[in-house]
């Protein structure tokens, strides 16, 4: 039996899910999970206290959840690591890395953005590489490295799976999925954009060719297999967890999909990049896929304002019981769920209530989240339709958030389409399509689809 492993890591959780095909499935089994949540500490290159990365705690999982692999008897042929976007490690000339990891969360590049755009407009930024703003795109961030001085002794950029990659094998790659996360990749060479890079004076060292899902980075390097006590390839899937969420959505026809968990991302496959005046009005952004193609799509606050209700009522309600206690106290109350107020609250409660004008109750802070978020995903269909110039019947809802059934059924009905729900596990299971198919398990990610379409639970609303 050839073993897969994907490690999927989350804003909030990471999971190692082994993956293996029998009889014509795709069969997968957890065998390791972890929290992740960032951290406020004082950094060498701000005054004040930053969100950052426990970047330590998430490789030493990392080896973990591959060591547990040895101990269940299933040691992987191939690896590979997806995690959420934007976020970066700089590297020493020692291949040490400088002060932290910044969470995209963290606040710093507030002062950044009118200084990068004063170098080069948005409109510029956008015609050149179709990705929506957002505070917390890398450009911002580099640049802020660059007045802080942090960036100077850096003689390599790796976004966090090429870092853990580099970990493991000893070997630097930047992956294509990724890097397009940045706001520097241009949409129509697929590499660095040379022009951003100078305008903004940085360092061209830390931008290499850019490398596409299904190649070997490398195997373990000896340092590795000493510590998980074996060898494996480290093949690079789709290393955005959204492009690798998507990779195992069933798509049919020109589907639109949702990537459900902490953020949702709403958007369509697109063989090419929208980087016209409408779409970028519409906050849609074409993020790198495979064989040239993009996913048009906009990022949504998703479940993370849930999750933090959770954690501030210290866990006395699991999600199922939210999700009742919605069901059960539905208010009209409207929020702009993509507020940023909502991004980094030190109260996500204080904030809905400050909003809203009253204080409500535990079910109709659940009812409110939930319900904004269905009228969100309308919009933002709408949105996507008149971009495209297309009209779509099929609504696909994909990875964690897909188990969630009322806010299914409130998306069903505020959007008018017919709704999709599944695989669950949709980012790992598309990190583990891509590793297959570069090893060539899986002829192509099409017959990938449609394995995967025939091994999991796919239903229909």
């Amino acid at each position: 039996m050839k073993y897969y492993l994907a490690v999927d890591i989350g804003a909030s959780s990471g999971r190692h899910i082994l993956g293996w095909i029998e009889n014509g499935k795709l069969l997968t089994e957890e065998i390791y999970r972890f929290s992740n949540l960032p951290k406020t500490k004082k950094t060498a290159f701000h005054d004040e206290e930053s969100l950052t990365w426990d970047v330590e705690s998430l490789y030493l999982n990392i080896l973990n959840g591959l060591k547990r692999a040895k101990e269940l008897g299933k040691i992987p042929y191939a690896v590979g690591i997806d995690t959420w976007g934007v976020d970066y490690a700089l590297l020493d000339e020692n291949d040490n890395l400088i002060d932290c990891v910044y969470c995209y969360r963290d606040d710093r590049t507030q002062k950044t953005v009118d200084k990068v755009h004063k170098i080069l407009s948005f409109e510029k930024l956008y015609s050149k590489t179709g990705i929506a703003f957002a505070n917390f795109n890398s450009i911002y961030q580099l640049y802020d490295d660059k007045l802080t001085g942090k960036i100077n002794g850096a003689k390599s950029m790796l976004n966090l799976p090429d870092y853990f990659h580099f970990l493991l094998t000893g070997v630097k790659k930047q992956e294509y999925t990724m890097a397009t996360t940045t706001g520097m990749v241009n949409s129509v060479t697929g590499e660095w954009d040379e022009e951003i890079i100078e305008k903004l004076n940085l360092p061209t060292h830390l931008f290499t060719k850019l490398t596409k899902p299904g190649e070997e980075v490398g195997e373990f390097s000896k340092k590795t297999q000493e510590i998980v006590g074996y060898n494996a390839k480290v093949i690079l899937p789709a290393t955005h967890d959204t492009a690798s969420a998507v990779l195992a959505a069933p798509l049919e026809d020109q589907t639109p999909y949702i990537s459900s968990g902490t953020w949702s991302l709403l958007g369509i496959e697109q063989g090419y990049a929208h980087t016209d005046l409408s779409a970028m009005k519409s906050g849609y952004s074409n993020e790198g896929s495979i064989n040239g193609c993009f996913r048009l799509q906009k990022n949504i606050m998703g479940l993370w304002m849930i999750q933090c209700v959770k954690r501030e009522l210290n866990d006395e309600y699991d999600f199922a019981t939210l999700v009742k206690l919605a069901e059960a106290n539905p208010i009209s109350d409207k929020i702009n769920v993509n507020d940023q107020r909502f991004l980094a609250p030190k109260s996500m409660i204080d904030e809905i209530n400050s909003v809203v004008g009253r204080k409500l109750s535990v079910g109709e802070l659940s009812y409110c989240v939930f319900d904004n978020l269905a009228e969100d995903y309308a919009r933002s269909l709408n949105a996507l339709e008149e971009v495209t110039g297309e009209k779509y019947h099929t609504l696909n809802i994909i990875g964690g958030g897909s188990k969630n059934q009322f806010l299914n059924q409130l998306t069903k009905q505020k959007t008018g389409k017919t709704v999709i729900t599944g695989p669950t596990e949709g980012t790992a299971i598309g990190n583990l399509l891509m590793q297959m198919v570069g090893s060539g398990e899986i002829e192509s990610v099409k017959l990938g689809r449609t394995i995967i379409k025939n091994s999991f639970d796919i239903a229909k609303i």
